[in-house]
């Protein structure tokens, strides 16, 4: 198989599975700490319910982010051919446009943003990154 082609699909199967494992912990979490009220029926609602909410309530979806992306970027990373952490990087820059896209749709506290966005996307990737590098597979 050509070897960019490879590197590109490696990316895809990060993403697809980060994304399967992100969503798979944002379910969890709801089970854990489900929320009451979650039905709003406007933004202002979903607004005042997110806004307070306890701390608790964000540490699932934090997890989501930063594992999602680790677990796709060590896939991007293990099975690209070159430019592994090139490769790994590429997801979590799609997770990171993700994560930013869902600050603007889904309220939330400034504190709780800025800790995702800082911490579960590109130092995760860079981490899959490396990971992935010493797990090759060909």
């Amino acid at each position: 198989m050509n070897p960019t082609l490879r590197n590109i699909l490696a990316v895809i199967a990060g993403w697809i599975v980060g994304s399967v494992v992100n969503a798979g912990i944002v379910v969890l979490g709801q089970r854990i700490y489900p929320i009451a009220g979650i039905k709003a029926k406007s933004s202002d609602e979903l607004a005042a319910i997110m806004l307070g909410l306890d701390f608790n309530y964000f540490i699932f979806p934090f997890l989501a982010h930063a594992l999602g992306t680790l677990v796709g970027s060590i896939i991007a990373a293990s099975t690209a051919v070159s430019q592994k952490m090139k490769s790994a990087m590429a997801v979590g820059v799609l997770f990171l446009i993700g994560g930013i896209i869902a600050c603007f749709m889904i309220p939330a506290p400034n504190w709780f943003i800025a800790t995702d966005l800082i911490l579960a996307y590109i130092p995760m990737a860079w981490i899959g990154g490396k990971i992935g590098k010493r797990i090759s597979f060909k």
